[in-house]
């Protein structure tokens, strides 16, 4: 059957460690689109971090979409206006940030416009955080916090030595309220139990008539294995983590060798004599 929307990670997938997009993985996804299929980003990162991303791609345009927060958000590309939303409470924000403090990790939170943190010694890796996803940084203490705001996730985040050491400390029941899950090293993300990519992936493809075996959905990291094995093709890329390539389909390349290229030439733009090796799992 032929594949009708691929949903790409974008960071370790789409983008190359200097968070650029190669030429050849551009005219693959041009390529793509000029034969009527939807491709769509599919990041943990909020809409202000993936916006100039669709300008490059030329995929603003109406009918197009983008699925953010790790699929707590799923928005219009052109304006960032919302389809789908499942955001935490302030209740669960509240607990979950006195719980990073108990387990030793240091923490943040997110909403539509705005990064928080009330750990007055800010991370490293919050400050990346807010960089690379041009999103403001605000410390704002967690009982000063506007109860109606709505936050799409929050983070623990540390050394990774030191964020796993906290990991190992969070009691299951909370694992079980909760989507956790890693999107790097460095990161643990923590989202309302509906959500993840593979719940974003689905709500927009229900909503454009589009089967499960009619979507390829490319990723690298913890956070990408839901809409890998939702996909009627999940595909890992080559520097994918051992769990993610264990669920995937297929291998493909890494993304410093355009592995979302070949990918997209494989399934969707030469599928009976694409000659790329993808190892079966």
């Amino acid at each position: 059957m032929a594949i009708k929307l691929i949903a790409i990670d974008m960071d370790g997938t789409l983008l190359l460690p200097d968070h650029t997009i190669s030429p050849a993985v551009k005219n693959a996804i041009a390529a793509a689109r000029e034969k009527g299929v939807n491709v769509v980003l599919t990041t943990g990162r909020p809409y202000a971090g993936v916006h100039s991303y669709l300008k490059e791609l030329h995929m603003e345009q109406p009918g197009d979409y983008c699925i953010t927060y790790n699929g707590a958000l799923v928005q219009k590309a052109g304006d960032g206006s919302t389809v789908a939303q499942t955001a935490l409470s302030y209740d669960d924000y509240r607990f979950l940030e006195q719980l990073s403090r108990e387990v030793g990790s240091h923490f943040h939170a997110l909403d539509r416009n705005t990064l928080y943190t009330a750990n007055r010694d800010i991370s490293y890796y919050t400050v990346h955080e807010s960089y690379v996803a041009t999103i403001p940084l605000v410390f704002c203490e967690a009982e000063k916090m506007d109860p109606a705001t709505q936050f799409l996730k929050v983070m623990m985040i540390d050394e990774p030595a030191i964020l796993d050491k906290a990991i190992a400390r969070i009691p299951a029941e909370v694992k079980e309220k909760y989507t956790v899950l890693k999107s790097a090293p460095y990161f643990l993300e923590i989202l309302d139990k509906r959500v993840n990519k593979g719940t974003g992936v689905k709500s927009l493809a229900d909503a454009l008539g589009i089967k499960p075996e009619e979507v390829m959905a490319i990723g690298d990291q913890e956070n990408d294995i839901a809409m890998i094995e939702f996909a009627g093709i999940g595909v890992a890329m080559d520097n994918a983590i051992p769990s993610v390539k264990e669920v995937a389909n297929f291998v493909t390349k890494s993304n410093l060798e355009d592995g979302v290229a070949w990918a997209i030439e494989k399934f969707v733009l030469n599928p009976d004599h694409s000659s790329g090796h993808f190892p079966a799992r």
